[in-house]
């Protein structure tokens, strides 16, 4: 209250200050407009009488001349009129004007030795009055003058009345001064403070801050915007506070984000971790005029980042955002993330032509549908290796200049983008300790043997002082590969390469995800998962009862179109869930410059078409396909809204959107159909596998989970955030760098075959 009245009162002295002093200034010109008219009237006047005054100007007139004194002295506002003649003596005057002003007569006469006309104001008596002195002349020579004197008391009426009116303006303005003061304090100042003041409220009592509205953009805009990061950071800190409690209650060692800060802390003392991907964590865009950040779709960045924020170092990342060169610096780097920068993010920028053939050609068109079988041939041309090369090189000298000070530095390589890597930092810096993770499988020596570069990309990889792949499988097959291709010696009781004095270990690290999901801190969610079920469908324009979800980048070995067809044969099996199940696809476009992604989009397209105008009803669909790129924040949403989560990749490394849906239930509720292919169905033994290419089971393990009682989902999905809350990212992260660091260093890198 007390800021509102200093406001008002500092605004009432301004306002009254400026009404002041414009007037002052305004009386002042009125007062000098209306003396100038009355001068033009007098002058009028003068004119007028001068004729007649002349002709009675001879003694034997006098009488004349004062009856014509007498008739004009009486008009209204007219004191008196004097005439003298030339000698400066009284020819005639208004009778009684001798009395009123005998003074002034006689300061009159004696200026009258300067034969001028002027004028001037006197006060006479309590009152103004205008004197003005008209010289009747004729032929040059001065007959006599005309003295007019006004009452000027109307002048400063009328001024007192401006004066009155300008208060009455001044009293209904410093009435609505305060009106609209109070007003614009409340909605603006006060309830945006009031509202903020319940949340950090809510937030100390450790209630959910998500239902309340934050005051955006104005003044109160860089505020809101703080206190919603303060309210993030609280929210995160005391669900990690509330999970070491609970840790420390039932004697877990279960690694957390803290663990895993104190973990390298200790095991890397002030030496930073570099990690290397294709994708960056945090992508700048334009909007219109405005710059958005923006998290790129994918497992490799959702798992990666939280292990950044825990224990900081330096991302080196190609920027693809068409805004990335304007928010980096001149060396690339800019501090992310963008609301509470906590690791560096060093940019390497790629042409066009080197984009085109180093990832969508020699990556994605080659290294990829090799490493999958889901019977799409690999295409491998020349100049697409040449670009590989290329850029695995520009990436090596981005690295280089990052650990050029560093002693003994860690490097963390990011897939299949980088098989060469390995080698060319090694070459260069054999002190660094280096290892690259292949988050996509490695396929048995017959199917390798298909890559025209098999033994490059093979000395490349063995460069690394490690190896990581998801499974044990995939282990085996890569040595197996390496056994078959290169002249070495393999270990098979340790699992690693001894080749030109370089030993490269080769493990499996299973990846994961943050547990707790970071969304869960982030985004405290008090309502129940049937309400935003509810919601879900009401923004959909469907009414439904169950609902399915999958999350997939759209790439052929997501098996969509067979989970389709699996959802189409689960209506016709069972048609009483018609109008009941909907199951909403979340697909992310991804590399539609190749031609079998451009064509993926269609069919699935068409498939979807296809079965919803085969059951489809006026409020209710099958299959709705939101291709799109979403936020994590959405889809978490949908995590937390359905009945089912389908997973059903006809070949996977790992796929973390299994363990996203997991880590998102902390409701312990909701079923997920994983395909048997995947490198998450080695731990998530609790979920309903399937065989993706066989319709029937999936469309009968859709049928399954709709009917499963409440005890068993709640039973399988505790044991399946069991096994998350255990081997999560932070323990996958801790675990890579400890056995990296602890990696004795060999003396040799092997020369290039």
């Amino acid at each position: 209250m007390k800021i509102t009245i200093r406001l008002i009162l500092s605004l009432l002295f301004v306002a009254i200050l400026v009404a002041g002093v414009f007037s002052y200034f305004q009386i002042r010109l009125e007062r000098q407009d209306q003396i100038e008219e009355l001068n033009r009237r007098c002058i009028l006047l003068a004119e007028s009488l001068q004729e007649s005054i002349k002709n009675l100007l001879p003694p034997n007139y006098k009488t004349k001349l004062n009856q014509l004194v007498e008739k004009f002295g009486n008009r209204e506002r007219l004191y008196g009129i004097v005439i003298y003649d030339g000698q400066n003596d009284i020819l005639a005057i208004t009778p009684g004007l001798t009395v009123r002003i005998p003074e002034h007569i006689a300061q009159l006469k004696s200026s009258f030795d300067e034969d001028t006309t002027k004028y001037s104001v006197e006060t006479l008596h309590s009152k103004e009055i205008h004197t003005y002195i008209y010289l009747m002349k004729e032929d040059g020579k001065v007959l006599g003058k005309l003295g007019l004197f006004h009452d000027i008391s109307y002048i400063n009426t009328r001024l007192e009345n401006i004066w009155r009116y300008n208060f009455i303006r001044l009293l209904t303005l410093s009435l609505l001064i305060i009106v609209t003061t109070v007003l614009v304090v409340r909605w603006s100042i006060v309830g945006p403070i009031a509202k903020i003041a319940d949340r950090l409220k809510y937030l100390r009592m450790g209630k959910s801050t998500k239902n309340i509205d934050i005051p955006q953009g104005d003044i109160l805009g860089p505020l809101a915007i703080e206190v919603t990061h303060l309210a993030k950071s609280l929210s995160i800190a005391r669900a990690k506070a509330e999970e070491e409690a609970r840790l420390r209650i039932i004697g877990e060692k279960t690694w957390t984000a803290e663990r895993l800060k104190e973990h390298v802390r200790m095991e890397l003392g002030e030496k930073n971790l570099i990690l290397v991907s294709n994708r960056e964590p945090y992508m700048h865009i334009k909007k219109g005029r405005k710059i958005e950040s923006i998290i790129p779709a994918g497992g490799l960045v959702t798992a990666l980042d939280p292990v950044l924020r825990a224990c900081g170092g330096v991302w080196v990342a190609h920027g693809s955002g068409d805004a990335d060169v304007e928010t980096a610096d001149k060396d690339g780097k800019l501090k992310v993330p963008p609301e509470e920068p906590l690791y560096t993010l060093k940019r390497v920028w790629l042409n066009k032509e080197e984009e085109e053939g180093y990832y969508y050609g020699f990556s994605n068109e080659g290294i990829w549908p090799l490493c999958h079988i889901t019977h799409t041939r690999p295409d491998f041309r020349l100049e697409d290796w040449i670009y590989y090369q290329k850029v695995n090189e520009k990436f090596a000298e981005a690295v280089l200049e990052e650990i050029k000070n560093e002693n003994e530095p860690l490097v963390i390589i990011q897939d299949y983008h980088f098989a060469l890597l390995p080698f060319l930092i090694k070459s260069k810096r054999p002190d660094a300790k280096v290892a690259i993770f292949w988050h996509i499988p490695w396929p048995n020596p017959e199917a390798f043997s298909i890559c025209p570069w098999q033994k490059e990309i093979l000395v490349g990889l063995l460069g690394a002082d490690l190896i990581g792949f998801h499974i044990q499988f995939h282990c085996n097959n890569f040595l197996e590969t390496v056994d078959r291709v290169l002249e070495s010696k393999i270990n098979w009781e340790q699992f690693f390469v001894e080749k030109g004095g370089q030993t490269t270990f080769v493990k499996p690290f299973p990846i994961s995800v943050a547990f707790p999901s970071l969304l869960d801190a982030q985004f405290a969610e008090s309502r129940s998962n049937e309400l935003i079920k509810s919601e879900i469908f009401n923004e959909l324009g469907i009414a439904s009862e169950y609902l399915g979800v999958g999350v997939d980048r759209i790439d052929y070995t997501k098996g969509i179109i067979e989970r389709f067809k699996a959802i189409e044969r689960f209506f016709e099996k069972h048609p009483n869930y018609i109008g009941k199940f909907t199951f909403v696809e979340l697909g992310a476009p991804s590399r539609t410059h190749i031609k079998r992604y451009h064509d993926l989009i269609a069919e699935v397209e068409t498939t979807v078409e296809k079965i919803c105008w085969k059951f489809q009803s006026i409020n209710w669909k099958p299959i709705v396909f939101l291709k799109a790129h979403h936020s994590h924040q959405d889809i978490n949403r949908y995590y937390k809204g359905s009945d089912v989560c389908m997973v059903t990749s006809l070949h996977d490394g790992m796929n973390l959107v299994a363990k996203e849906f997991v880590s998102a239930r902390n409701d312990e509720d909701g079923i997920l159909i994983l395909s048997q292919f995947t490198g998450a169905s080695r731990e998530l033994q609790d979920a309903i596998m399937v065989n993706p290419y066989d319709i029937e089971q999936t469309a009968d393990a859709i049928y399954t989970a709709l009917n499963m009682k409440v005890e068993e989902r709640k039973e399988r999905m505790q044991h399946l955030r069991g096994v998350i809350r255990d081997r999560n990212i932070y323990r996958w992260a801790g675990n890579l760098i400890s056995t990296l660091n602890r990696i004795r260093i060999s003396k040799a890198v092997e020369e290039p075959v």
